[in-house]
């Protein structure tokens, strides 16, 4: 799944880098990918508590779909934290991303 980003609260540059990071992990083979799934599982599960918190709801653990589908989680977790938390630091976010790819 690749960010779109018509009618998206998503900054530029945040979806520069989460697009770069889609691509990169497509990229990887399954072995690799399975091996990087926690530490993405991590930056997702840290987005979906912000956005908890900052509607006032309880954090809920995000599942654990597996590597084909932990992009999409994570696409799906930096729209609602912009969407939750629109002053949320677009370079601090982008810099959460830019880590992912660096470390796959």
């Amino acid at each position: 799944m690749t960010p779109s980003r018509v009618g998206s609260p998503i900054p530029q540059e945040v979806s520069d880098e989460l697009r770069r990071v889609v691509e990169r992990w497509h990229q990887l083979p399954l072995d690799h990918a399975l091996s990087r799934v926690p530490s993405v599982q991590a930056v997702v599960q840290s987005m979906a508590d912000r956005v908890a918190a900052s509607r006032g709801g309880p954090s809920r653990p995000v599942p654990d779909l597996g590597p084909a589908v932990v992009m999409d989680q994570l696409t799906v977790m930096v729209f609602d934290l912009f969407d939750a938390q629109p002053g949320s630091d677009p370079a601090a976010v982008a810099d959460e991303l830019a880590g992912i790819r660096r470390s796959i």
